[in-house]
């Protein structure tokens, strides 16, 4: 274990200096003119890499690009922000609302955004968000060092833990512990053996990526299933049973390579 808090501690003791790269997404040309402007003239830490006053074009970037941070605009034609942030594979950067609107405010909040800019932006408003978003970036790339660091550790000496970071916290649980997995949008639920229940914000594809594939299986598009949990298997209804007696359905899409992996 020793070598673990050595590579820990170089990780974290290593403190470059890198540009944070941003994403404007705004429907106002001017907008995102004022703001680029801003951000490239009162900063040094922040480079905004594209801009985009349509948002299919902004979500097929985002999805194929690591980004830090966005700066999105709610009222925009044909799409609005949030509906924008549904149609993200992920949301591992800080995302910042931008508008002339404040009733937005709690539904922001519920979509992770990290701040809220009124539109006027205001220059110390906008330098407070700007520290926000280097704490943000700081705490997620530490989690995510830790995560690849006992992943690899883990893998190296057959250790079965699954590592899940969720509340500012890292939760190791054995692969056996694990019963089924469920989504809820941007959102999964990660069901134990000890009726417990863990709230991820990760959709079910990234925690899929997670777990190891010889004992875990995406029975349907809303669950994974722990293949070693199976009670029963109801074929006429189309549900398995797990340990629990908790009932979880096989999808028609998903049955024969559910039977063959069974």
């Amino acid at each position: 274990m020793d070598f673990i808090f050595k590579i820990l501690s170089v990780t974290f003791g290593t403190n470059l200096h890198t540009m944070l790269r941003a994403v404007i997404v705004d429907d106002e040309p001017k907008a995102i003119q004022g703001l680029s402007w801003e951000l490239s003239n009162f900063n040094e830490d922040i480079e905004v890499i594209e801009t985009f006053t349509e948002a299919e074009k902004a979500i097929k970037y985002i999805n194929e690009n690591d980004i830090d941070c966005l700066f999105l605009d709610i009222e925009m034609p044909t799409m609005d922000g949030f509906q924008l942030l549904e149609k993200l594979d992920n949301k591992d950067f800080a995302i910042i609302i931008t508008t002339a609107y404040n009733e937005y405010a709690i539904k922001a909040l519920k979509n992770q955004a990290i701040d809220y800019l009124l539109k006027p932006i205001d220059s110390d408003d906008l330098e407070e968000t700007i520290g926000r978003i280097k704490l943000h970036h700081k705490k997620y790339n530490n989690t995510e060092k830790v995560e690849k660091i006992l992943s690899s550790f883990n893998k190296k000496f057959n250790r079965r833990k699954i590592t899940i970071n969720t509340d500012g916290k890292l939760v190791f649980l054995s692969e056996d512990e694990i019963l089924f997995v469920e989504s809820d949008g941007n959102y999964s639920t990660i069901y134990t053996s000890g009726n417990k229940k863990i709230v991820v914000t990760k959709k079910l594809k990234e925690i899929d990526s997670l777990l190891p594939e010889d004992h875990f299986f995406r029975i349907h598009n809303s669950y994974i299933i722990n293949l070693n949990k199976i009670k029963e298997f109801l074929k006429s209804d189309g549900y398995v049973v797990l340990e629990n007696n908790h009932k979880i359905p096989v999808s028609r899409q998903r049955k024969s390579d559910f039977l063959e992996k069974f």
